[in-house]
């Protein structure tokens, strides 16, 4: 991941010692020993091991596979990208720097490539968000036939973030950032969590 990478989140796995508890898990999964106990360092939560993946949840509340850790479009043989330790507080940076050097006040994803239940195929989802709401909340608002809606939230970051991955790719295209115009977002300066489901409210844990 590029903020990852600007923040200089880069671990070569020939510097990490893998604990037993790595050891152990790395025999389950078929996963090198080092890898395993970095995506052990950037987990609070084991959601699920599987034959070859560890779902987890970080401490920042992303739940994907292998706490985020990534061995894809980083050089050096060993070396491996967590997530940004912060990302909602990394978009808010980025945010003001676009502010600082062209005075323009934007609203800014920070993205990563996730798997998801019941689906196939990867997207891209927002890990990170600053300078709007990530989540539309359109409860009372009538459907075509004058249905009062009472559960329609609409992850619109998590939308956005998809539709920028099809100009960004996620093999060699090179494209670390995509500009999107003409949504028209609710803008927040709150620091928003919202686009995580508490653990008591989530059916698959």
């Amino acid at each position: 991941m590029v903020v990852s990478k600007s923040e200089g989140n880069i671990i070569n796995l020939d510097t990490v010692k893998p604990s037993p508890k790595a050891l152990e898990i790395a025999k389950q999964t078929n996963k090198d020993p080092a890898l395993v106990e970095v995506i052990l360092q950037e987990t609070k939560d084991i959601v699920c091991i599987g034959s070859n993946s560890i779902i987890t949840e970080t401490y920042s509340g992303t739940i994907s596979a292998n706490a985020g850790v990534d061995r894809s479009n980083v050089a050096g043989e060993n070396n491996v990208v967590p997530l940004p330790k912060k990302p909602h507080d990394s978009a808010e940076a980025i945010r003001q720097e676009i502010k600082r050097h062209t005075g323009a006040d934007v609203a800014v994803i920070v993205s990563d490539t996730h798997g998801r239940p019941f689906r196939l195929g990867e997207i891209n989802v927002a890990v990170g968000v600053a300078g709007f709401m990530p989540i539309r909340d359109r409860r009372g608002e009538k459907d075509l036939f004058g249905y009062v809606l009472r559960v329609k939230q609409t992850a619109v970051a998590d939308e956005l973030a998809s539709a920028a991955e099809l100009v960004i790719g996620q093999a060699d295209e090179g494209i670390p950032v995509a500009i999107i115009r003409g949504y028209n977002y609710i803008s927040s300066d709150d620091s928003p969590h919202t686009l995580i489901r508490s653990k008591e409210k989530d059916l698959f844990r």
